[in-house]
């Protein structure tokens, strides 16, 4: 079967095509700065080996993005299908839909439901409805599959999900933690399970741009950082993560205005406004080393919330057999991962100094031989994840 997937950012599409089910990757496509005139659009058939990058595109839409990349996928020379045709399934790394938190079929009630959800994640949900609905056109009859990013927590207990509100709250608005990044959690404990015949206790970091950990337990996601929104849990690249509720009536008494509050929380926050600097953790450790302690502070912020969750975790899960790092700061930042695992070595993590400071593309193993707790990097494959779901759902 040919699974199509579909990842899509605020301006950005990317697309993978497998043949399934055995996770073999035919092509793949990316379009940056969709709805510019200096867009950049790359393809590559990973058969032969060919791929092509074009910059200065004027790609203006998602429509004109995932037709360039239906086109390279059935082009003569260079292409993979024959047809368009032969795709028999798409899957979306979807986020969040009112009451539809697993694997769905995008039905007009799934998308009506991420509507619905539109003010909790609308640099999310908003550019997803607009692929779909593109996709729908340029591939009429194709199932379309929503891998919702709250799917892999659908485990956690209720009670580790209930805010402490008026009970009328959860059920009326689905008011509730829902925790995120399920794509790339879920593919971290499939890693764990094919190397090592079950996952144990594991803690997943997926730590980027935007960063989440979640306690896995044979399996099954127990407990994830995210909360109601995208906005919680870590110390994000631009958002605040977790916060006091009342900072915000506090704000509003001080004259600030909805509008501008969003905006400190969502666009100003995290590590560029705590640094002031950046928000890149590389610049940010850049400024660190060049002693501004505005950039040390986000930097021992940021890491402070991973030990905190970490150490929540360990508890909940009565003990830790792998630690994993994943994502572009999990994957890249030495200085991350000493930090955390330097403040749990109490619980048996020793690290490999020489492995942590080595850089590779494959999932390694980077603590010491005698090391109670094995530490992982694991390079971030969200795609597969999704294919693999899309694939299997019935």
């Amino acid at each position: 079967m040919k699974v199509l997937v579909c990842n899509v950012g605020s301006t950005s599409l990317k697309f993978k095509l497998f043949d399934m089910p055995g996770d073999v990757v035919l092509a793949e496509g990316k379009v940056e700065r969709v709805g510019r005139t200096d867009a950049i659009f790359h393809y590559g058939n990973r058969g032969t080996g060919y791929t092509v990058q074009l910059e200065d595109q004027s790609i203006l839409s998602y429509a004109e993005g995932i037709r360039r990349y239906l086109d390279c996928l059935t082009d003569p020379e260079n292409g993979v299908i024959a047809h368009v045709s032969e795709i028999e399934r798409v899957g979306f790394k979807t986020v969040l839909a009112k009451g539809f938190y697993g694997i769905h079929e995008l039905t007009p009630e799934v998308l009506q439901a991420m509507e619905d959800y539109l003010i909790v994640a609308p640099a999310h949900n908003g550019p997803y409805l607009e692929a779909i609905r593109q996709i729908q056109q340029v591939l009429p009859g194709v199932k379309l599959v929503g891998v919702f990013e709250t799917a892999f927590h659908t485990t956690i207990p209720k009670a580790r999900r209930i805010y402490g509100i008026p009970y009328e709250w959860y059920e009326e608005y689905g008011i509730q933690r829902m925790g995120y990044h399920g794509a790339s959690h879920g593919y971290i404990a499939d890693v764990l399970t094919e190397r090592n015949g079950g996952t144990g206790n594991a803690i997943s970091c997926h730590l980027g741009g935007s960063g989440s950990l979640c306690a896995i337990q044979n399996g099954i996601s127990v407990d994830n950082s995210f909360g109601f929104s995208l906005q919680t849990g870590l110390i994000h690249a631009n958002r605040i993560g977790d916060t006091d509720a009342y900072i915000i009536p506090y704000l509003l008494a001080q004259g600030k205005s909805v509008d501008e509050i969003t905006k400190g929380m969502d666009k100003q926050g995290g590590l560029l406004g705590i640094s002031g600097v950046s928000n890149d953790l590389r610049d940010v450790q850049i400024a660190a080393e060049g002693g501004n302690e505005r950039a040390r502070l986000a930097i021992d912020a940021y890491c402070a919330g991973i030990i905190h969750y970490v150490g929540a975790y360990y508890a909940e899960l009565g003990g830790l057999d792998h630690l994993v790092f994943t994502g572009g700061i999990g994957e890249n930042s030495s200085l991350v991962r000493e930090k955390v695992c330097s403040a749990v070595a109490h619980f048996g993590i020793v690290l490999d100094e020489q492995k942590n400071a080595q850089r590779s593309t494959q999932a390694r193993i980077i603590s010491a031989e005698h090391s109670k707790v094995k530490v992982w990097v694991i390079p971030a494959n969200e795609e597969l994840g999704i294919a693999r779901r899309t694939y299997e759902y019935q």
